[in-house]
């Protein structure tokens, strides 16, 4: 075993000790008396038959998972030869050895084994070899293995998401988390979990960026957590809690027993870099499911319900599409939707595959995205839905505060909706809406008949009739809505000019200067600033009115509502 060699693991698939068993079982079913022949030592024992000096690789199998100690075809056959020629006998070779696809493709040590001390060392070195390949059959999205890894109900999945600044990409602004102790519920009899109980859940914002940094190409909104409480603490002490939850969750670490906690992340390669660079200890035999790369594989492998393109909204997805955690929720949510909110063509229809199963549909929670607590809870979520969808209880909101502002804005979307509709009416089109948005007669989600939306407004996903939507932002102020509601709308950011030009009092009629109803103009003129994050505030004249967009000069602002219900498709 002193000598280093690699080779490449194709074609090494005999597992050695199974050809020593196989040739055994060959002697008995035809009744060869081997232990009377010249060349019966050979076959004495295990280790007797291990002296001819056997050139093998460690592998796991790609199917079962399980390690084997292999050798080559061509080993097999340089031992018969060596019997034919030293003793005279021609052996055939045995059937029954049991042969492994390997699941490396990398280039493996080989070894010489002539004798059982040698044999047991490398033997001892099957369970390495099995977490090394679990983890990476784990982190590449293999169906089979992660769903044996749910079903035996005795690990933690824990899922978490961040929401850095733009400005500065090593700023956290927010931290949350999810998690599912399934060996504990399992032994109190509580299967499938149920989020609403079963979940232990957390959201952190940091305090240095509070109401002063909110991204703007990509909102985030740090007050709408709907599943708890958010805790506001200093940067400095998230590695700390962060640290305290793995810890809380993981058993101790091993280099040949997988852990108990799963980690769960969407995209984990950016994630973890970061965590790495804030100090926190992951254990080496942590499993990891990255979200979105397990629900390709599902697709590419047709375990996946056939769905539209949520980028192109062309029937069918592409194998190969990656899905962001906004759309792999929405793709819960209906068979076969038609994602770009456009009118279902006879095409399309005629050529999606009727016989294909379809599971029902998720009525889903209507919750504010790009919220790193709701992230994290939705994504574990979507993950038990995933593996079994069976008896597993939709998620609903628990803060009350965010609770009100939603049915709120949801009364407002279909006062709206209906103003709209009877706008069309008298238009002299019966049914059909002044904005030809996403809430089409046959857009998604298989719109009621005869009922229209505002560009942009999707479909609703929880505690919403069909066909009604919310896809406008809500203002919320430290004083709530409602009345005695703790949900807070961030202030304005300390780089927006319209602050300014409030503190400066600029006259209303001067060029630039944002109007104080809200519509960004004066007299003709359209203002470039508006708060990132800040809720699109337009007035029913303004045009664009409903669309879901900033309403910059251009028309291709910045998306001003990330709400899981509303998004646009079209971006």
């Amino acid at each position: 075993m002193s000598d280093f060699t690699l080779v490449d693991p194709k074609g090494w698939q005999y597992d050695l000790h199974s050809v020593y068993s196989a040739y055994i079982g060959y002697f008995q079913i035809n009744n060869v008396p081997w232990y009377e022949r010249s060349w019966g030592h050979l076959f004495s024992s295990f280790e007797d038959f291990l002296a001819f000096s056997w050139p093998v690789i460690v592998v796991t199998d790609a199917w079962t998972g399980k390690a084997h100690i292999v050798t080559r075809l061509n080993s097999i056959g340089t031992f018969l030869k060596m019997i034919k020629t030293r003793f005279g006998e021609t052996l055939p070779q045995a059937p029954n050895i049991l042969e492994v696809t390997p699941f490396e493709t990398s280039n493996r040590h080989l070894r010489n084994v002539s004798d059982y001390n040698t044999y047991r060392k490398l033997h001892n070195t099957l369970p390495a070899a099995i977490l090394s390949a679990l983890k990476q059959r784990i982190r590449n999205g293999e169906p089979k293995a992660i769903k044996e890894l749910w079903d035996k109900r005795d690990k933690t999945f824990l899922s978490m998401d961040f929401e850095w600044s733009e400005r500065n990409e090593k700023s956290c602004l927010e931290w949350g988390y999810a998690a599912i102790r399934c060996g504990h519920l399992n032994s109190l009899g509580h299967w499938p979990p149920v989020p609403d109980t079963n979940y232990r859940k957390g959201h952190f914002i940091m305090q240095e960026y509070a109401d002063k940094a909110v991204n703007k190409y990509c909102p985030n909104y740090p007050w709408h957590y709907a599943f708890g409480d958010s805790q506001v603490m200093s940067k400095t002490k998230l590695p700390q809690v962060i640290q305290a939850v793995i810890s809380s969750l993981a058993s101790p670490d091993s280099e040949t027993i997988p852990n108990n906690l799963v980690l769960v992340v969407h995209g984990a390669s950016g994630d973890l870099a970061r965590m790495e660079e804030m100090k926190i200890k992951l254990p080496h035999n942590m499993l990891i499911i990255d979200l979105s790369v397990y629900e390709r594989v599902l697709f590419s492998q047709n375990l996946r319900h056939p769905m539209a393109d949520p980028k192109t909204g062309l029937y069918p997805r592409q194998p190969g599409t990656t899905l962001s955690l906004e759309n792999l929720l929405r793709s819960l949510t209906h068979p076969a939707p038609l994602l770009n909110g456009t009118t279902t063509t006879t095409t399309a229809m005629t050529t999606a595959p009727q016989e294909a199963p379809k599971p029902l549909p998720v009525n889903l929670p209507n919750v504010m995205m790009h919220n790193a607590g709701n992230d994290a809870f939705l994504m574990l979520f979507a993950l038990q839905m995933l593996l079994e969808p069976e008896g597993t209880k939709v998620p609903t909101i628990t803060n009350q505060g965010v609770k009100r502002a939603m049915a709120q804005a949801q009364a407002q979307a279909v006062a709206v909706q209906h103003a709209q509709q009877a706008a069309g009416m008298m238009m002299g089109g019966v049914g059909v809406g002044v904005g030809a948005g996403g809430g089409g007669a046959n857009g998604l989600m298989g719109m009621i008949p005869q009922m229209s939306m505002p560009p942009g407004m999707g479909m609703g996903m929880g505690g919403m009739a069909p066909g009604i939507s919310v896809s406008m932002s809500m203002s919320m102020g430290p004083q709530g809505v409602g009345g005695g509601m703790k949900v807070q709308k961030p202030r304005l950011s300390v780089y927006d000019l319209s602050n300014e030009f409030g503190q400066m009092r600029v006259d209303p009629g001067s060029a630039g200067v944002p109007s104080p109803m809200g519509n960004g103009t004066f007299n003709g003129k359209r203002s470039g600033s508006k708060s990132p994050g800040d809720p699109t505030r337009l007035s029913p004249g303004t045009p664009g009115f409903g669309a879901g967009k900033t309403n910059s000069g251009s028309g291709n602002g910045s998306r001003s509502s990330r709400r899981l219900s509303g998004f646009d498709w079209g971006t």
